[in-house]
C-alpha cells in the first residue's frame, strides 16, 4: 500500500501541458489528458484543462475530471499570482466527499486543508522553504530545470502535500531518453530524498526536451477510486490527437 502522502495531484503534475514559448499576450491554454490504470491499461477518466497563461508564467487554471461515462467526478481550481511553484488551490472529489488544498502561501508559510466525510475539515501550517513546491507548481518547477535536469544533474526540493497537512524532502532526476508519438523525449523519475524511496514506488513523467511539455506521467493520481477509496495508480498521457479507446464524447473544451 502506498503512503497517502504520495498524492501528488497528477495533474497535478500533469495539470500542464503548457508550453514555454514565449507569449507577449495572455493566452488560453486548453487540452486533455487521458487516465488508464497503470497495470491493466483500463481506461479510468478524462482530464479537462483550461490554463490561463500570461508572460511566460502559468497564472491560474482549472482541470475537470470526467468518468467514462461523461460524468464529472471532480475539478480543481490553481492560482499562481502568490508563488510560481506554489499555488493556492482547491481540489474537490464529488464522488467520495473529499477535499483538499493550499488557503494561504506567504513568504514564511503555506496554509493547507484537507476535508473528508469521516473526519471533517483539518488545517495545518507549513514552514516555506527556498526550493519548494506544491501540487500542479511541480511541472512549472520541472520546467524551470528541465535543461539541468536533462544534462544529468539531480535536483532536491521540499514538496508541500495537502493531503498530509505536511511537506516532504523530494529529487527529481533523468532517468533515460525515450520517444513519444516519434519525438525525442527524456524520462525524469522522483522519489522522497530519503530512506523512503526504497518503500514506495516512484512518479516517472516523460517530457519534450525542445517544448518542455510533460507528454506522460507514471504514479499515483490526486483521483480516488470510489469502490476502495484510495487514490488510483496511472498512466496519464497528452497525446497530439485523442487515443482511439478515448469515450467517443469526450467533455467540450470549454
Amino acid at each position: 500500500m502506498k503512503p497517502q502522502w504520495m498524492l501528488v495531484s497528477a495533474l497535478v503534475i500533469a495539470s500542464s501541458f503548457v508550453s514555454t514559448a514565449s507569449r507577449a499576450a495572455p493566452a488560453e491554454m486548453k487540452f486533455y489528458g487521458y487516465a488508464y490504470d497503470l497495470k491493466t491499461g483500463q481506461y479510468l477518466y478524462t482530464e479537462v484543462y483550461d490554463e490561463q497563461v500570461e508572460n511566460d508564467h502559468w497564472e491560474r487554471g482549472r482541470t475537470r475530471y470526467f468518468s467514462t461515462d461523461g460524468k464529472l467526478i471532480g475539478v480543481k481550481h490553481v492560482d499562481f499570482s502568490a508563488d510560481p511553484f506554489v499555488p493556492v488551490y482547491t481540489l474537490e472529489l464529488f464522488d467520495v466527499g473529499y477535499s483538499e488544498g493550499i488557503s494561504k502561501v506567504s513568504a514564511d508559510g503555506i496554509e493547507m486543508f484537507k476535508q473528508s466525510r469521516e473526519k471533517g475539515r483539518q488545517t495545518a501550517s507549513v514552514k516555506k522553504s527556498p526550493v519548494m513546491a506544491a501540487d500542479a507548481g511541480f511541472h512549472a518547477f520541472i520546467v524551470a530545470n528541465l535543461d539541468a535536469l536533462a544534462a544529468g544533474r539531480i535536483i532536491p526540493f521540499r514538496f508541500a502535500v495537502a493531503g498530509q497537512l505536511d511537506a516532504y524532502n523530494f529529487r527529481v532526476r533523468k532517468i533515460g531518453d525515450t520517444e513519444f508519438e516519434g519525438r525525442p523525449a527524456i524520462k525524469l523519475q522522483i522519489e522522497p530524498d530519503s530512506l523512503l524511496r526504497f518503500a514506495v514506488d516512484p512518479l516517472v513523467l516523460t517530457y519534450e526536451p525542445s517544448s518542455k511539455r510533460l507528454l506522460e506521467y507514471r504514479g499515483i493520481s490526486n483521483v480516488i477510486d470510489p469502490l476502495t477509496g484510495k487514490p488510483y495508480n496511472v498512466r496519464i498521457v497528452y497525446p497530439g490527437k485523442p487515443p482511439q479507446d478515448a469515450p467517443k464524447n469526450l467533455p467540450p473544451l470549454d
